[in-house]
């Protein structure tokens, strides 16, 4: 129980690798703060997590043992961040460690000078800005208890870059830069920031995920057969699995990461080792 006595806030849990994450954090003990919009955005041409799917994440964790706090939140909007951080304060006093897994794929799949600007404009927010607000948010309290990790969410499109993503890429990237900025504004209070940066991984059923399904299709792989189009890219001849993310996500939220920080760590099967 590497989590026990801790409370983790993930954006982003209505599904996917956020649903995976607070599952294992809860599994290993930890109190969960689980945030997702709730909601359709327009320009974004796939339906999001819903509040059903955020109120089943939050069933799986409550039954391996955790209080939960469930609350909707754009982080687009940095009031409703606010908002949501302070709800999570409320319940819980503090917040041990934060995950910021809120993100978007699309829109993409055209080269760079046919992005719109409001395209651009809407992967940015989302995928980077949406991640400093969260920082900005838990920052001053956890420096002020000397005490905390915030794991961000990126990608193998931080570390490379992907023909018709730009905009997904750029966002990524700077995610990574950050990760390390933060780490050092934040190293001399004992608060560390990392980042993990997951390959290709599976839609799993159980965890509703849809991300790779919606990356097919903007690159115009069929549905049907892209799982296999992407095993057939990793060098380890496997996808990688939502549970294999989420088990990193826990190392470094643990105390067992405590002299880890400014740290990129893949989970690519070695897609990035080329």
């Amino acid at each position: 129980m590497r989590l026990s006595g801790k409370t983790v806030l993930v954006t982003g849990a209505a599904r996917g690798l956020g649903r995976a994450t607070a599952a294992a954090c809860a599994a290993e003990g930890a109190d969960l703060v689980l945030l997702d919009l709730c909601g359709d955005l327009d320009g974004v041409p796939y339906p999001l997590g819903t509040q059903g799917q955020l109120e089943h994440t939050a069933t799986l964790c409550r039954e391996a043992g955790a209080a939960v706090l469930t609350a909707p939140c754009d982080v687009r909007d940095l009031s409703s961040v606010e908002a949501a951080v302070a709800l999570a304060e409320e319940r819980f006093g503090h917040v041990d460690a934060v995950v910021n897994n809120a993100g978007i794929a699309a829109p993409s799949g055209k080269p760079a000078h046919e992005i719109a600007e409001d395209e651009w404009a809407l992967m940015i927010d989302v995928d980077l800005s949406g991640a400093w607000r969260v920082i900005r948010t838990v920052g001053r309290s956890m420096s002020a208890r000397r005490s905390g990790s915030i794991v961000n969410i990126s990608s193998t499109a931080g570390l490379v870059g992907y023909r018709h993503f730009a905009g997904y890429v750029a966002a990524k990237h700077g995610l990574i830069g950050l990760t390390k900025a933060a780490a050092l504004d934040y190293a001399p209070t004992k608060v560390r920031v990392n980042a993990v940066c997951p390959g290709s991984v599976r839609d799993d059923s159980s965890a509703e995920g849809r991300m790779l399904a919606e990356i097919a299709r903007a690159l115009e792989v069929q549905v049907g057969e892209h799982e296999q189009t992407f095993t057939e890219a990793q060098p380890m001849n496997a996808l990688i699995e939502p549970e294999d993310v989420a088990a990193a996500v826990v190392y470094l939220v643990s105390d067992d990461s405590r002299q880890v920080t400014g740290s990129v760590m893949t989970v690519d099967g070695g897609f990035t080792a080329r």
